[in-house]
């Protein structure tokens, strides 16, 4: 394909030929960052004139870094990633879309991926079995045992689906394996004269996509929903974007580590303000950032809200390329690709950014975040008088030494400590015996939870060596875990448990208890299975507030365990220490961490490896032949995967008698054309929330209880509680879901004050009585009452859910009214058809003295053939007082408002299909 600006020409690596996009064509490219050139040339290489226009090219190439209202682009990536739990329903979706395409007399092979689309089951092993050599293996066969149904669709799909491929469960996390194996960098595909080469770029069904941004892959987390079009060839529309350098400075000071790092960052860029825009890495520190680093950065881009955080492509990306196993082609490829497109990092050429903000390595100390949010980091040396403010009923506000509790007051913690002040935290000490007669104490403040979990630090071997070592030294120091700390170790790939073996490291963490419990997100999405009995059963007789302590990147309320109300994000290294402690009363950095076999204290600096002998383990024992042995053959999965029974032919045969995958109700009375828009009329209050609200509080996730909407359809179903499984794992049934959302029990709805959990109000009934949530939105669907969601700032922060989305549609919702809105969970609102509106600047539900009690009107959509810019709401009470007032319309691009106007994007892409037949 040629272009209007004439940029195609050939680049020859190793006599190989491939057609390449040039950049240096476009005259404005070099200053361009490097996350803006990657887009340039994608645009390049697919301009149609009729999608992807000249015109966008050109605002791409004279884009103003400082400008707030940018152009609209089509991006179209090279391929999507997706997990267990997001891509079961994309596959249920795709299966549905194959069955209203024959109904409506269509091709069921038209609905099939047309961009390479890779899942990888990650999300479905939960830490039931800890603390013992069997895990593993009991933890795997539980995992298949819950999942057989959600496989059988997966590997069905797998045969039946082209383009699709799935890597199955006990290989590893998602973005690991992306990032050492599923990564092109430079990506080819045969054209119709020839090899192209472009940028790898990719969206995944997973928040934590921008972890590949460290391998300078451009990428970014998408709804299920938005996937699923890629996926069908669909460009994704965006506005171009605001791009934040952050410059790096300086060298990482000893004892600290790349977590230390990614929490200072996470702080200081949700101060700074990036959400919704790119952030890139640059400046003479990026040569001091290790690979694994680079991806640490890259996959907590959510936790500071940016769409993506990337690294340009260095000699640091060959070299892990080359650790991982790629050929010496590819890498020749990558490295001759790069610097003939301007692409390779030059430490001495900085481009225009919209803002640069500096961070200095040299500033950093050892850090934790909590505890119920990723950027609020709080140095361990005054982690315990930050812990004992907290238990006290004591609020702190974040800086460089202090944490964030929303809307309190300001309490120094270091000036506390200093000071010797001991806060007047409620110490209950209960006793406890274990089963196996050990007699210990359980208090406040306790650590009942310690996991080295999840892709964060899991893909990065300097902190997970250096956890090994550290485990080591505590051992042969005669230190143990405490007795009611739950442990555990969920790697991002089996190369982990590899280098483990090879540096003879292992027997040392299963000492103290950290042995394998499977490869794969445990308790950083509420993966962590039940607590110690005993300790389970004191802390819910007691009410202890007790913590855990995880090496993950999500720390929400009611995300990690419903019995712990703190939790911390810690590297791994600091997380085998909390478990030696136990508490988070001690003074990692001062306090002892308990008494040697020779009878003296050990202190952390006793044990804590150097960077050089952490280095020198790696290039010892971390080699490529792991990982060339270890994806010589991953899509084969085990003999349980390969014996699963599945169905023949184009269509899924889907069973009625399946609690995990049903067939979804979207394309339910779909036509080929799209019914009028309408006002929204009459509507009710189906909750009225406060500020950070994310999609854990929306969506279904974590355990499902027994008296809950979902277990009270489950156990109707025959199902024990043993046998609920999460509500991720069964994203697939709809019914399950739709009673899970707004479930969540830390969720506090405004409109029934004292209530904590899935509670609202139920207007169809006299005086509106307390309700659950589910069962409120079925008696107003079947009133024919629309419903209304009002919001504060930061709507639907969090990870890439698009069950909160569609969770919301089904409950009946026709708008949601909020301050702000998190990027992803907006598309994907307009994705289901939901309409997302904004106050304007100064308003909101108190300053307009919204109660949620009044009948919402929402008007000036009917008669028109896409949605207005504002609307007009009018909010009237039961004395018929009205409160009205304008609302931004929060459809920012042409391509969402047809989204809207087809009443969301699966009848879109449905009617498109059907159109070009």
């Amino acid at each position: 394909m040629t272009n209007s600006f004439g940029t195609r020409d050939t680049l020859l690596v190793d006599d190989s030929a491939y057609h390449i996009y040039r950049l240096d064509q476009i005259k404005t490219s070099h200053r361009l960052p490097f996350s803006l050139k990657v887009l340039l040339e994608n645009l390049l290489r697919n301009e149609d004139g009729r999608l992807v226009t000249r015109e966008q090219i050109q605002a791409l190439a004279d884009w103003k870094p400082q400008a707030s209202q940018q152009h609209e682009i089509q991006f179209t990536p090279s391929r999507v990633l997706m997990q267990d739990f997001t891509g079961v329903p994309c596959v249920v979706d795709l299966v549905a879309m194959r069955d209203a395409i024959i109904a409506l007399g269509g091709d069921p092979q038209r609905i099939n991926p047309l961009v390479p689309s890779e899942l990888v089951i990650d999300h479905s092993v939960i830490a039931d079995v800890f603390g013992q050599a069997n895990a593993f293996t009991a933890n795997a066969e539980l995992e298949f045992q819950r999942n057989v149904e959600r496989y059988q669709l997966l590997r069905w799909g797998q045969q039946a689906f082209d383009n699709f491929k799935v890597v199955p469960p006990g290989t590893g996390i998602c973005h690991q394996v992306n990032l050492e194996y599923l990564s092109r960098v430079v990506f080819t595909r045969e054209g119709p004269d020839g090899m192209v080469a472009y940028p790898d770029t990719l969206v995944g069904t997973d928040s934590h996509t921008p972890m590949v941004n460290g391998l300078g892959v451009l990428g970014w987390g998408v709804g299920g929903i938005e996937a699923e079009a890629a996926m069908l060839g669909q460009p994704m529309s965006m506005l171009i974007p605001q791009v934040v350098g952050l410059k790096l400075t300086g060298e990482f000071p000893p004892g600290t580590t790349a977590t230390d790092l990614v929490l200072t960052v996470a702080e200081l860029l949700r101060k700074t303000g990036v959400v919704g825009k790119f952030v890139e890495f640059y400046g003479p520190g990026v040569a001091n950032i290790p690979l694994a680093n680079r991806a640490t950065l890259g996959n907590m881009s959510p936790e500071y809200g940016s769409t993506c955080a990337i690294f340009p492509i260095d000699d640091e990306t060959l070299t892990y390329m080359r650790l991982t196993g790629r050929s010496e082609h590819e890498i020749r490829l990558v490295a001759a690709y790069a610097k003939e497109q301007g692409l390779w990092h030059d430490p001495n050429n900085e481009p225009e950014y919209s803002q640069t903000v500096e961070l200095d390595l040299g500033s950093l100390v050892p850090s934790i975040a909590g505890p119920k949010r990723p950027q609020d980091r709080i140095s361990v040396d005054v982690a315990p008088d930050t812990v004992r403010a907290l238990l006290a009923g004591e609020s702190v506000i974040a800086s460089d030494t202090m944490t964030i509790i929303p809307d309190s007051t300001a309490i120094k913690a270091e000036d506390l400590y200093d000071c010797g002040v001991d806060h007047n935290w409620p110490h209950r000490p209960v006793g406890i015996t274990l089963v196996d007669g050990t007699q210990t104490q359980l208090d406040n403040g306790h650590v009942v939870l310690a996991a080295i979990t999840s892709c964060t630090n899991t893909s990065n071997p300097l902190v997970m060596i250096g956890a090994g070592l550290l485990a080591k030294r505590a051992v042969e120091k005669g230190l143990s875990r405490k007795p009611w700390v739950k442990t555990s170790l969920a790697p991002g790939s089996r190369v982990v448990t590899d280098y483990y073996e090879r540096a003879g490291l292992t027997a040392y963490l299963d000492k103290l208890g950290f042995n394998l419990v499977g490869y794969g997100c445990t308790t950083c999405i509420g993966n962590s299975g039940p607590l110690i009995p005993e300790v389970a059963t004191a802390v819910d007789e007691h009410n202890l507030n007790v913590s855990g302590v995880l090496s993950g990147n999500r720390n929400f309320e009611g995300r990690i365990h419903p019995q712990t109300q703190m939790n911390f994000l810690a590297s791994p290294m600091l997380v085998v220490a909390y478990a030696l402690v136990g508490t988070m009363h001690t003074n990692l950095l001062k306090d002892s961490l308990g008494t040697g076999s020779d009878g003296k204290p050990v202190y952390l600096r006793d044990i804590w490896p150097s960077i050089r002998e952490i280095q020198d383990v790696i290039d010892e024992c971390v080699q490529a032949d792991m990982f060339t042995n270890g994806y010589a053959d991953v899509f084969a999965g085990d003999e349980n995967w390969r014996s699963l029974k599945i169905p023949d032919g184009s269509a899924f045969v889907w069973d009625a008698g399946s609690t995990y995958v049903r067939q979804p109700p979207y394309f339910d009375g779909v036509g080929r054309e799209p019914v009028a828009i309408t006002d929204v009329k009459g509507a009710r209050l189906l909750a009225k929330l406060g500020d950070s609200v994310t999609t854990d509080h929306i969506s279904p996730a974590g355990a499902i209880a027994i008296d809950s909407p979902a277990g009270k359809y489950l156990s109707d179903h025959g199902i024990d509680q043993k046998g609920f499984n999460s509500y991720g794992s069964r994203r697939g049934n709809h019914e399950v879901m739709i009673r899970g959302t707004f479930a969540n029990i830390r969720l506090r709805n405004q409109l029934a004050p004292g209530t904590e959990g899935g509670f609202t109000r139920d207007f169809t009934q006299q005086g509106g009585p307390v309700s659950s949530i589910y069962d409120a939105s079925v008696n107003y669907i079947k009133a024919g009452t629309p419903l209304v969601i009002l919001a504060g700032k930061e709507y639907g922060s969090g990870s890439s859910r698009d069950w909160a989305a569609k969770g919301t549609a089904l409950l009946g919702v026709r708008a949601v009214i909020a301050e702000s809105y998190e990027r992803i969970h907006r598309s994907n609102l307009i994705g289901m058809g939901v309409l997302p509106l904004q106050y304007n600047d100064g308003e909101n539900a108190e300053s307009l003295g919204l109660t949620g009690e009044e009948v919402f009107d929402i008007s000036g959509l009917a008669g028109n053939e896409m949605p207005p810019h504002e609307v007009p709401v009018c909010a009237t009470d039961e004395q018929g007082n009205a409160t009205r007032f304008v609302a931004k319309v929060r459809i920012d691009t042409p391509v969402e408002a047809d989204y809207y106007r087809h009443g969301g994007i699966l009848p879109y892409m449905l009617r498109q299909l059907l159109d070009n037949e």
